[in-house]
């Protein structure tokens, strides 16, 4: 597969490319020289699930556009039902 350099010096990955190794915009790349020429790889990224002594972690960052609200309600909901609490308390 062949493609061209821009005026600007950028690259345009084909899109079969990119769908095939999951790359969207804003996904970091390395380019590594190589004696027989230029490797370009995504950045090894750390999984944000870990699992330590037991229990799974999560170490990578939060989601700006999380629903907090949601996730809370979702939270207090399991709970409830884990020990058999009616939902809502008494203000």
């Amino acid at each position: 597969m062949t493609f061209r350099i821009d005026r600007a010096g950028r690259v345009v990955l084909p899109k079969p490319v990119r769908e095939r190794w999951g790359l969207r915009p804003g996904t970091e790349l390395e380019l590594v020289e190589r004696p027989e020429g230029l490797l370009l790889k995504p950045v090894a990224v750390a999984p944000a699930l870990v699992k330590e002594d037991g229990l799974w972690l999560h170490k990578g960052a939060a989601d700006p556009n999380a629903r907090w609200d949601l996730i809370e309600q979702g939270r207090e909901e399991r709970l409830h039902s884990i020990l058999g609490l009616p939902l809502g308390l008494p203000e």
